[in-house]
């Protein structure tokens, strides 16, 4: 049998695996990138954040033209729902050919399609449609992502999932009059707005209480009533299961005690992913759970060369996150595996790409003690980019430590939010005070702006 070498082999080819793929290959390295897929980038391209974001941006300039018609700006305006889908695909076609083009330009890193198998701390068996391959890694990095989670409800099979909307050539090529969403976190949330933003009436079920839950609920109590009009939010669903009706579904579901149910054209099933841990990884005695395999900031495992990074642990499930995770292995493998840098969990930004946008970042008063923050504000409805756009709702609230008025976190709900909370993020990285914040001088009339007006404002 033959035993290739590596000095790492990547289990996935996503975000979380080829930065320190390249970083490796650029010290010398002999990288081997393992993916079902077969192609660089994972979950974010191919069904995630780069697709949908394609549909809001449509979504989103649908909803502007909109809101400009009585300025004779807009016309009668019509969603081809087909021609949108195209446009995703070919953002996705275009991103893929580059990936493509920089993999072929680094000659020490090899992409595999295949499955990868642990089977002792340095050995994985690749199998691919030619066969089986061994190999011998000096360092290994599981970076195999999440995958869509369905649980076991009645009719799942009837749903679609982020996974059938959003891949190359989606499942849904119709656009949808009536659609009903089981599930309130980011992933429901958003789809449910572009949706409704592009005429469709939207239900959306919620399990618990609160509409994405484990975010700050002062900012989604901000959130929720600038969303776009035809879409209805219920909380406290318990679905019972969904039918096939024709060319149609219904949902049944329990409210209050009280049997209710629905029909419409598509039902998206939007509860949730799971970790995907490689074969033999508990056999290892790898740790893990049903967040991810577990890590501390170094990324690595029980074993000191083995290191898990990306969606895979858990930790902070976003594609930029597995970016610096990724960078973080790579440079403490450089190091001899002695831990040289840390990934930072709390201090990542995070935005709901809904319509508008709400995004966060670091401590805010739903996770501080009682009175252990200062907070600074700014309204949109005084902002000057706000006004030209007529996007005057929503806010910016910045949380500063008292005595010092190191910042220590922020959230941001309506324009440009999703920008606005990484240059905040640079900030906090920077250990910046109110001061410093207030003494620069942003561009005008940009929404950046309110990020010094808002520090002005406890000082």
């Amino acid at each position: 049998m033959t035993v290739n070498e590596v000095d790492l082999l990547c289990v996935g080819a996503g975000g979380g695996a080829y930065p320190a793929a390249f970083r490796l290959a650029k010290a010398g390295k002999k990288v081997l990138m393992v993916d079902p897929k077969g192609v660089m980038s994972g979950n974010c391209l191919y069904e995630g954040c780069v697709p949908s974001k394609a549909v809001r941006e449509t979504a989103a300039f649908y909803q502007d033209a909109q809101r400009f018609q009585p300025f004779g700006l807009a016309g009668n305006l019509q969603v081809d729902f087909a021609a949108m889908m195209q446009h995703k695909d070919a953002i996705q076609e275009r991103r893929y050919a580059q990936h493509a083009a920089e993999l072929a330009a680094e000659p020490r890193i090899r992409l595999t399609k295949g499955l990868a198998r642990l089977i002792d701390p340095h050995t994985v068996k690749v199998d691919t449609d030619a066969g089986t391959d061994t190999y011998h890694a000096q360092h290994i990095l599981i970076a195999s992502g999440s995958d869509v989670f369905t649980p076991p409800l009645p009719g799942a099979e009837w749903c679609l999932t982020s996974h059938d909307l959003y891949k190359p050539s989606p499942a849904m090529r119709t656009f949808p009059k009536k659609m009903l969403i089981i599930g309130g976190g980011y992933i429901g949330l958003e789809t449910a707005t572009f949706f409704a933003a592009l005429g469709t009436e939207v239900t959306l079920l919620q399990k618990g209480a609160q509409i994405l839950n484990g975010m700050d609920p002062t900012m989604v109590n901000l959130l929720l009533p600038l969303l776009p009009k035809g879409l209805e939010l219920r909380t406290n669903v318990e679905v019972q299961r969904v039918e096939k009706t024709g060319t149609g579904r219904r949902v049944v579901w329990l409210q209050d005690g009280e049997e209710q149910n629905q029909e419409v054209d598509a039902v998206l099933l939007a509860v949730g992913r799971r970790p995907v841990i490689p074969e033999g990884a508990e056999a290892l005695g790898i740790a893990f759970d049903h967040h991810g395999i577990q890590v501390g900031p170094s990324l690595q495992t029980r074993f000191p060369h083995i290191y898990a990074a990306g969606d895979v642990n858990g930790r902070v499930p976003l594609f930029h996150a597995a970016v610096r995770q990724s960078l973080v292995a790579g440079h403490n493998i450089l190091a001899g595996n002695v831990p040289a840098d840390y990934a930072d969990f709390d201090h990542v930004p995070t935005t709901v790409f809904t319509l508008p946008a709400a995004a966060y970042i670091g401590l805010t008063p739903a996770k501080a003690p009682p009175g252990s923050l200062l907070e600074a504000h700014y309204a949109f409805s005084e902002d000057s980019r706000a006004q030209i756009l007529e996007r005057m709702d929503g806010e910016i609230r910045l949380f500063f430590e008292p005595g010092s008025l190191r910042i220590r976190g922020a959230w941001i709900v309506g324009i440009d939010a999703g920008s606005l909370i990484g240059q905040v993020g640079t900030a906090i990285a920077g250990g910046m005070t109110a001061y410093d914040l207030a003494r620069f001088a942003d561009q005008h009339p940009m929404s950046a702006e309110g990020i010094g007006k808002a520090a002005r404002s406890i000082m």
